[in-house]
């Protein structure tokens, strides 16, 4: 996928590095997913420890994501699912249905279209998963409940055991 600024990312490549916490996250406009993403960012020196990167993956347009990185200073991966491939992959896509998207826009001025692009509707149901650096998903936390999310000290944890 393409980061923020327009770099193709490949998971192989960072697995080379060592294990990957790889964070699926609806966007720069989501209130928990920013929560989420700065409490990993002040995890990140202990993922280290283990020789453990961070990326985040999104539906939004790398430009969203680089006004957000440079507004959080974030300091790892963030890269954009353009075509929603990723998610569906990872069996976490869902499409807002019309309706809802109405009414986000009527009631709440929020248009989903704004950070995706047009008519792209698709969001992933939050989730975490840790994979070590034999490409092997070691845990994986994903919960239709987007207030709910892997805690670090779980990642931790999965980490200890990462080969």
């Amino acid at each position: 996928l393409l980061n923020a600024f327009g770099s193709r990312v490949k998971l192989s490549d960072q697995l080379k590095k060592g294990p990957v916490v790889l964070a699926f996250y609806r966007g720069a406009w989501c209130p928990f997913c920013n929560i989420e993403l700065n409490v990993l960012q002040r995890s990140l020196t202990h993922f280290k420890k283990y020789n453990a990167s961070l990326i985040a993956v999104t539906p939004q347009r790398p430009d969203k994501s680089k006004e957000e990185i440079e507004k959080a200073e974030y300091t790892f991966e963030v890269l954009s699912d353009l075509d929603n491939s990723v998610m569906k992959s990872y069996n976490l896509y869902f499409e807002v249905p019309p309706e809802l998207h109405e009414l986000y826009k009527n009631r709440f001025g929020f248009d989903i279209t704004d950070y995706n692009g047009k008519d792209r509707l698709g969001l992933p149901v939050p989730g975490t998963f840790v994979i070590g650096q034999d490409g092997i998903i070691l845990s994986a936390y994903a919960k239709t409940d987007y207030k709910m999310r892997m805690e670090p000290e779980d990642i931790l944890e999965v980490l200890k055991t990462a080969r």
